[in-house]
């Protein structure tokens, strides 16, 4: 048995590792797969109503794969489902019961944030038992939910179980609102549900590999002993971290102006320290010499907590500049050769720099300026003349 167990850990470090090799290339496949399976209407330019609606999806998709850790991944589920729903919430599964997470589009949204949530019935018990999509009136949802909240005006509530690793780790609960008018696109929730569980896979597989590697030595030395484990992650237990205020104290939840408690893909029993995301603010200007040279990170002199910001940051302007170029191709072609490139993308630049600005513009990747960068770099072709007299940094 103790033979076994030492093989065990050893085949779960190499096959870690394997998968911590191909990561970067799993996560560019995933949005690539995406992208294809998106409606042809995506091709069509943004002014026509179909095609504001196809990039608005790709956005909240693509928001959700820059997520780095589970709590800005699921804070861009429900900031990209309350686009395609009036009213969103977020219920953490742990020993069989459902705590509020957060919650998008409630008069009292603090509320969702310590509701207990009764899944022993109707829409709620199937969702978690037979792990499907499941949709019906709000005659099927737990009646306490509805008496505090309020039933949806048309009187239809989606419940979308959110899994990992063939377990339930939380549900998505959905509806059009009080107001039977309001919009509710079920198809593209679902969308969200679906991608937001596929990376926080890949996350987890990501965290796994390094904390397996680490083992190895203890492993040699004591092939009987369990592998040592870090306070990362964990398949079993993917919300450890979170725990109902009811149950014991925890890190108050807050909306996202303040910190709030990460529902963690991680192994330890207590709340996880949060990450806090700073507001927006101007982010100081660089030299042009530096704008011209494509962003990189220099890490050697940073602490590593300041390396992973500024990695974290690059990659999301790349992501968001990356859009930009998906859908503006003919502009980005003339306004090159006209050099007033700005002018033509000014209204994707700017909505894309307050994405930005709001994530990383009071961080230690502020004096980075890799949004910016990233806009001459890729589409001006490291001249930023080429984006005409208006641009302003």
């Amino acid at each position: 048995m103790a033979e076994r167990n030492g093989i065990e850990q050893i085949v779960e470090r190499v096959v870690s590792q394997a998968l911590e090799s191909h990561v970067p290339k799993l996560r560019e496949d995933i949005v690539q797969r995406v992208l294809r399976e998106l409606p042809a209407a995506t091709e069509v330019s943004r002014e026509s109503s179909g095609g504001a609606d196809a990039a608005e999806l790709l956005r909240a998709v693509t928001l959700i794969y820059a997520g780095s850790t589970q709590r800005e991944i699921l804070r861009a589920l429900l900031d990209g489902a309350n686009h395609y729903c009036e009213r969103a919430a977020l219920f953490v599964i742990k020993a069989g019961k459902a705590t509020g997470w957060q919650g998008r589009g409630f008069t009292d949204g603090d509320a969702i944030k310590d509701f207990s949530l009764d899944v022993t019935t109707g829409l709620l018990a199937r969702a978690l038992q037979e792990r499907v999509v499941t949709a019906g009136s709000a005659s099927q949802i737990d009646p306490v939910f509805i008496e505090k909240f309020g039933g949806p005006g048309n009187d239809h509530a989606l419940v979308l179980p959110l899994i990992l690793k063939d377990k339930v780790a939380a549900l998505v609960y959905a509806d059009a609102g009080r107001d039977d008018s309001g919009k509710f696109e079920t198809a593209a929730v679902e969308l969200l549900v679906a991608s937001t569980s596929a990376w926080l896979e890949v996350i987890s597989l990501r965290k796994q590999a390094p904390k397996e590697g680490a083992s190895e030595p203890a492993m040699s030395a004591a092939p009987v002993a369990a592998p040592a484990v870090e306070n990362t992650s964990s398949f079993v237990d993917p919300f450890a971290g979170h725990a109902p205020k009811h149950a014991k104290a925890s890190v108050p939840v807050e909306e996202p102006q303040a910190p709030v408690p990460e529902p963690s893909v991680e192994a330890s029993s207590s709340a996880a320290v949060p990450e806090t995301v700073p507001p927006a603010e101007e982010t100081p200007v660089v030299s042009a010499a530096a704008a011209a040279a494509p962003a990189t990170v220099e890490t050697a002199a940073m602490s590593p907590e300041d390396a992973d910001v500024h990695r974290k940051a690059q990659r999301f302007a790349k992501l968001l500049v990356d859009e930009i170029k998906l859908y503006n191709h003919a502009k980005v072609m003339e306004g090159r050769k006209s050099k007033d490139l700005y002018d033509r993308l000014k209204e994707d630049i700017d909505k894309s720099r307050g994405t930005y600005k709001k994530r990383y513009g009071n961080t230690a990747a502020a004096s980075g300026d890799y949004f910016i960068n990233e806009v001459i770099r890729s589409l001006a072709e490291d001249d930023q003349s080429i984006m005409g007299e208006n641009f302003r940094r």
